[in-house]
């Protein structure tokens, strides 16, 4: 088991658009093992590769109940969004001790390459699509927290800073 450590807010890989895998290689399902084991010690639903400081678009998601239905996706894209929206609470250990509600479509179609290297096209709904959305845009250079107004983002951040 291979816990990484989640690099600390504002570091400049967050904001950097990772780039593309070309093939599934040993190395890619190292890098999907440690996100997994990363996100199962925090514990959360997801994770983008790079919130552990790897710019490789790489991301994995697992909002079951049960655990252990793990969707290892590499080059992530949205193919379609639901006009219907859903709030949730939805925070980062990139940026510890705080939260915001995000208002996300609802379900998402997403085309990714899978861990054979076979294209999929898959439907993720509720906490299942906030989450792979959560997941796109760190792999994009996006926080949850730019879906926020000015405001309230510079005191979500402000808020984070002083539990340090």
């Amino acid at each position: 088991m291979t816990v990484r450590k989640c690099i600390p807010w504002p570091d400049k890989r967050l904001r950097a658009s990772a780039e593309p895998v070309s093939e599934i290689t040993d190395e890619i399902h190292q890098i999907w093992n440690d996100l997994i084991d990363t996100m199962e010690a925090m514990p959360g639903v997801g994770m983008g590769a790079n919130q552990i400081g790897v710019l490789k678009r790489l991301a994995v998601v697992d909002a079951s109940e049960e655990r252990g239905q793990v969707v290892r996706m590499a080059n992530p894209e949205i193919l379609h969004a639901s006009v219907q929206l859903r709030e949730h609470d939805e925070a980062s250990p990139n940026l510890p001790g705080v939260w915001a509600t995000i208002k996300r479509p609802r379900a998402v179609t997403v085309r990714y390459m899978d861990e054979h290297g076979s294209t999929v096209e898959k439907d993720f709904v509720g906490l299942w699509a906030t989450s792979v959305q959560h997941q796109i845009d760190h792999l994009n250079g996006k926080m949850y927290f730019d879906h926020l107004s000015k405001t309230k983002r510079d005191m979500l951040i402000k808020k984070a800073r002083k539990q340090r």
